[in-house]
């Protein structure tokens, strides 16, 4: 549950109404703008597979070759609610209510036909469960379809009656027509007319008569023009004309009536379908809003992860920042303004994680840093992720399922209920307190500010204590020093700190985590233009008090800020060196496939001519033989251009990988006359040229104690199938691996090792890498296996096969 209140300071209702905006039926905005978050963790996730389905279904063509597209439709919930609710007898629609059935009918069955595909099942099975949620009324569309006109109208084959009554008409206007050309040239009574056509008055055939002619023939006056020169006038010969035509259209009037109650019948026994099919109509309106939404927003459907994985939010962006941006640079393109226009991706991204075991982030820094910003960020994205809307975040990116939130944001204060702020936050914690427990989250901005500082501080430590003794979520920003110590003391909570330029002191946006900063009163005092002399005082008296860390928090937010600069540029050289890796081994599968179908070529060419007598079996051996010469000579410069590093020279023992046959063995005899060596591959002995030969991880020399060395480069032995074939281990682009060997050594100086290591074979463009931790307590391995969650470029990781170190060594696989 998100309570409303929480839903309004995290200002949700301006992402529904948006939301709402991108719609394109009254129905699918009445939707948007009612949205809210669901009521379980399965709900979230189910409307979080039927977005990706729809946004898959939507790009894909129907089997007549044309891309579904869901057009504008009337919105019909208040005629069906009526035939619903209202008794036979009251219940009279009219033509215009059921043509707009019928516009939703036949647009539900085109969108049910576009979704129900044969690969539907495989492809996007929720929703085709959505779309067959219940049955359309297939009876009631063909007969609107065949009733309804596509201008509003009921055709002539609605009935046979109706169509008989309408051709009469049409057969007594012709009659009628001629009738009056005939009188009117019998009698010269051009002259007499105001116009040449007949007309029709109190629904009857009359001519336009000029005034002062109006004696000069029997018949009735309907009517006069508003001129008073013109009078209709019904001649005699037309009356009995008029008379019949009176009779048809009140025969007409009454098979249309018939028509209808047969349709409204119709309606009243598959009513069912027809809100079904506006249901289906409704809800692909709302994920096509949706869809628009994440464009936006550079956004996707988050999934929830078990509470214990912690929260992680990468990239993330204040959702309403962006829409704002985006709005910009929409008025701007549609003004026609010169100069660029403010772009959405321009919204600074923050990282706000709180790793497994942590529950508390309190964060700190300077007035106008972002610290409010941060916590509405973290707040917006996991309420818009409840309710199963595309969020502003980068991949990796995950939060749990929370059964509450509560956020105590902005002043609160209510001079005609008697309320100061800080009498609201603790009314409004009191009441939810009970209701907090590992599902939930709170998020607090200067709690405790609105009183004496000391008293304040005390305060919000104990409301911390006890909501981590609960075991809930808490993001705190704070100005306070008490708390700024107190996050990085108390255990499960973790500080982080809005950065600043060190020259400008102008906000960097950024989190920097594991440290806390400097609130920056004076400095955004004298940039907002308080006299120099009131901040002199200020700082005069702040000295006086001995309490300026400035200096230091200062020092710490510089190195901070110094070291994202470098994880900046770092980020960049791995995306380089993936970027080239994965260029070079395109190459060298298209060199590879090449080779491939020339060798193929070549032997088919030569089988050919030796089943044709064209050459000997000597001479096709022959050819053969050169032929595999000059593939060697290829293969042999396509392995010089390897990846992986060529040994300087062999030792006995040492491991290397044999690129012709893609195994690993071991040195047992070097001959360096031959420049060959023996290696010893599970059991099989050959010699091998030194050419094909290359080292899978760099062998580092024994260290000193006598104990592995961190980069051990010994290889698991590759995994052979049961039956036939070969299997390439897993690893670099030829299949090796990367072994980190941190037994023995400290925590943190074996992840320090790790982090670097990681960062080395990432740059080496290994897929695999192997991790020894050891058993013992199992605290490192502990450690080692939270770093790796949080390591962005991990995929996968799981503990190795009981043959290969079992829980002692663990298998991570990269991006």
């Amino acid at each position: 549950m998100i309570h409303t209140r929480t839903l309004q300071a995290l200002e949700y209702h301006h992402i529904t109404s948006h939301l709402s905006s991108l719609c394109i039926s009254g129905v699918g905005r009445e939707r948007a703008l009612n949205l809210t978050p669901l009521d379980s963790a399965e709900d979230v996730n189910l409307a979080a597979r039927v977005y990706e389905e729809a946004a898959d279904w939507s790009s894909r063509p129907t089997p007549g070759g044309a891309v579904f597209t869901l057009n504008a439709f009337p919105d019909v919930s208040g005629f069906l609610h009526a035939a619903q609710t209202s008794r036979a007898h009251a219940f009279q629609p009219d033509v215009d209510a059921f043509w707009a059935l019928r516009e939703v009918l036949r647009l539900a069955r085109d969108a049910h036909a576009a979704i129900a595909v044969p690969d539907a099942p495989r492809q996007w099975p929720h929703l085709l469960a959505m779309a067959d949620g219940a049955p359309l009324p297939m009876q009631l569309t063909a007969a609107l379809l065949r009733c309804i006109s596509d201008d509003g109208l009921l055709k002539d084959e609605s009935s046979p009656e109706l169509y008989r009554l309408r051709g009469e008409l049409r057969r007594l206007h012709q009659n009628c027509m001629r009738k009056v050309k005939d009188f009117a040239l019998q009698y010269n009574m051009l002259a007499y007319l105001q116009d040449e056509f007949m007309t029709l008055s109190s629904d009857r055939y009359v001519l336009p008569l000029k005034a002062n002619f109006k004696g000069r023939m029997q018949g009735i006056i309907h009517d006069w023009s508003q001129t008073g020169e013109t009078c209709y006038f019904e001649p005699m010969f037309l009356v009995e004309i008029n008379n019949r035509l009176q009779e048809l259209k009140r025969e007409e009037r009454e098979e249309e009536r018939k028509v209808l109650l047969y349709l409204r019948g119709l309606l009243e026994a598959e009513l069912p379908g027809a809100l079904a099919a506006l249901e289906l109509l409704a809800q692909l309106d709302l994920l096509q809003a949706k869809r628009r939404l994440a464009a936006l927003l550079d956004g996707r459907c988050l999934p929830l992860t078990p509470v214990a994985e912690g929260i992680q939010l990468l990239e993330a962006r204040h959702p309403l920042l962006m829409l704002n941006r985006a709005k910009a640079a929409s008025s701007a393109a549609a003004q026609g303004a010169k100069g660029a226009a403010p772009s959405a991706a321009s919204v600074r991204p923050l990282d706000i994680i709180l790793r497994p075991g942590e529950r508390a982030l309190v964060i700190t820094g300077g007035n106008a840093g972002g610290k409010t910003v941060c916590l509405k960020t973290l707040g917006l994205i996991a309420a818009m992720t409840l309710s199963g809307l595309p969020v502003p975040v980068g991949a990796g990116s995950h939060v749990p399922w929370f059964s509450r939130m509560d956020a105590f944001i902005g002043d609160e204060q209510s001079l005609e209920g008697n309320v100061s702020t800080f009498t609201a936050q603790i009314e409004h914690l009191a009441k939810a307190w009970k209701h907090l427990d590992a599902s939930g989250i709170v998020l607090l901005d200067e709690f405790g500010a609105g009183t004496d500082p000391a008293q304040g501080a005390a305060l919000a430590q104990a409301v911390l204590d006890e909501l981590l003794d609960k075991h809930t979520f808490v993001l705190a920003a704070t100005h306070f020093p008490a708390l700024k110590s107190y996050a990085l003391t108390r255990e499960g909570a973790r500080a982080a700190s809005m950065l600043f330029d060190p020259q400008s002191k102008k906000p960097l946006f950024k989190l920097a985590y594991d440290q806390v900063g400097a609130s920056q009163a004076l400095d955004v005092a004298r940039e907002h233009g308080l006299p120099e002399s009131i901040v002199r005082r200020a700082e005069h008296y702040l000295l006086q008090d001995g309490q300026d860390a400035t200096t230091l928090l200062g020092r710490l937010n510089d190195l901070a800020a110094q070291r994202e600069e470098e994880l900046v540029t770092l980020r960049q050289e791995q995306d380089k060196a993936r970027t080239a890796t994965k260029l070079e081994r395109e190459k060298m599968e298209k060199e590879r496939l090449r080779l491939h179908d020339e060798v193929r070529a070549k032997a088919t060419e030569l089988m050919r001519a030796w089943k044709e007598g064209r050459a000997t079996h000597k001479q096709a051996l022959k050819e053969m033989s050169r032929l595999r010469a000059s593939l060697a000579t290829e293969s042999e410069a396509t392995q010089s251009r390897s990846i992986l590093p060529s040994p300087e020279h062999f030792v006995v023992g040492q491991q290397v990988l044999h690129t012709i046959f893609n195994k690993r063995g071991v040195v047992t005899d070097v001959d360096e006359r031959r420049s060959r060596v023996r290696l010893d591959m599970n059991g099989v002995n050959l010699w091998a040229d030194m050419k094909a030969l290359r080292i899978p991880g760099r062998q580092a020399a024994p260290s000193p104690t006598g104990k592995s060395s961190i980069l051990d480069s010994t290889p698991r032995q590759p995994v052979v199938p049961e039956s036939g074939g070969s299997a390439r281990p897993a690893g670099a682009a030829d299949g090796a691996s990367l072994r980190l060997d941190m037994r023995g050594h400290r925590a943190d100086v074996a992840l320090a090792e790790l982090e670097r290591f990681m960062d080395k074979a990432l740059l080496a463009g290994f897929r695999e890498v192997e991790v020894v931790h050891g058993r013992g307590t199992g605290a490192l391995r502990k450690q080692v296996h939270e770093f790796l969650r949080a390591f962005p470029a991990v995929e996968t990781f799981s503990l190795a096969p009981e043959d290969q170190g079992g829980d002692g060594m663990t298998i991570v696989t990269l991006r």
